[in-house]
């Protein structure tokens, strides 16, 4: 049975798809769409349709109250690893390669399987940190501490 998308749904969907990269709260969502028409009740009740259908994921976040909504129904998005900035905000797929190997050694020194739907690293982006690279090199890692978090957002 084809599901019936009003409006409202289809500003939602637009806004959020076009926000891919972002976890917003639907307080967020509601001010950004308010020119639209579409109110509180509305984005909350058509978040909930669209978390049951796969097209976004419900987040929580230590010192964020309210949840957070990320669009995932891109193909680059289903499956992938999220890394997420605790100072900007912006969510970030972690690089395939790189998350078969975290998780393929988790599972061998661990016996753990993780549910990659379910799972957000959360640091400070290279953004964030000032960095040009993507990732800094290896040799240059740097473990996120207490004094990283001062200043969040």
């Amino acid at each position: 049975m084809v599901k019936y998308r009003t409006k409202q749904r289809r500003i939602l969907l637009s806004y959020l798809s076009s926000h891919p990269d972002q976890a917003l709260t639907a307080r967020q969502i509601a001010e950004e769409l308010a020119g639209e028409g579409i109110s509180l009740s509305a984005v909350y009740r058509n978040l909930a349709e669209m978390e049951a259908a796969e097209e976004i994921k419900r987040l929580s976040q230590c010192g964020v109250r309210e949840a957070l909504y990320q669009y995932i129904a891109t193909p680059d998005c289903r499956g992938s690893l999220h890394l997420s900035c605790k100072k900007c905000g912006k969510t970030l797929h972690m690089d395939p390669g790189e998350a078969v190997e975290i998780l393929r050694r988790v599972a061998q020194t661990d016996q753990f399987s993780i549910d990659v739907g379910e799972t957000v690293l959360y640091g400070i982006c290279g953004s964030c940190k000032g960095l040009r690279q993507r990732r800094p090199a290896a040799a240059s890692f740097q473990p996120v501490g207490p004094e990283d978090r001062k200043g969040k957002k």
